[in-house]
């Protein structure tokens, strides 16, 4: 992964933005910074794929796919995992 500094806030990304903080806030009046959403998305997204590698020999495919697979990450077959988003 290369190393940027910036990035630009597209319309979605903002959007995007705005959900992650109302997730993260820690009350109504609390308005967190954009790197502890970054902070958040990217542990869950970590801790999202270690738990679909702990549990795909567990359930059955058609069962971890219907509660874990998302956009970004979902389980194909019996033991292999695809991102989806690049």
């Amino acid at each position: 992964m290369t190393t940027r500094t910036s990035l630009k806030l597209t319309d979605e990304r903002k959007r995007l933005f705005d959900q992650a903080s109302e997730i993260v806030a820690a009350d109504a009046d609390d308005d967190p910074p954009r790197s502890v959403g970054i902070d958040a998305a990217l542990t869950h997204l970590i801790e999202s794929y270690e738990n679909l590698e702990n549990v795909q020999n567990e359930y059955s495919p058609e069962t971890v796919k219907k509660c874990c697979n998302t956009s970004v990450m979902g389980m194909r077959y019996r033991t292999r995992l695809e991102s989806r988003w690049r």
